[in-house]
């Protein structure tokens, strides 16, 4: 861990505390993060340099900050067939 770690818009970070969050703002005096779980918060840049932080990857599962998403939501929908959907008719067809 490194308090020399640049804060990057779009760069996921671990702080000591174990909580990961991902640098949604950056400029002169102040860099904006969004926990995984939703949260922001903002720190002046001589706090950040006070973290002792890692930079992690994204999350594989990104609906942290999303909580009430349903699975149909996240766009994995029932592919193999197995849904009934509306019935099919061929009439007016012709």
């Amino acid at each position: 861990m490194s308090a020399d770690i640049e804060p990057i818009i779009g760069n996921w970070y671990k702080a000591d505390d174990n909580s990961s969050f991902e640098v949604i703002a950056v400029d002169d005096d102040t860099i904006e993060i969004q926990y995984f779980d939703g949260g922001i918060e903002e720190f002046d840049v001589a706090t950040w340099r006070e973290m002792a932080l890692e930079e992690i990857e994204p999350p594989e599962d990104w609906s942290g900050p999303f909580d009430d998403l349903e699975k149909d939501d996240l766009g994995y929908t029932d592919m193999d067939g197995d849904d009934e959907g509306p019935p099919r008719t061929d009439e007016g067809f012709g």
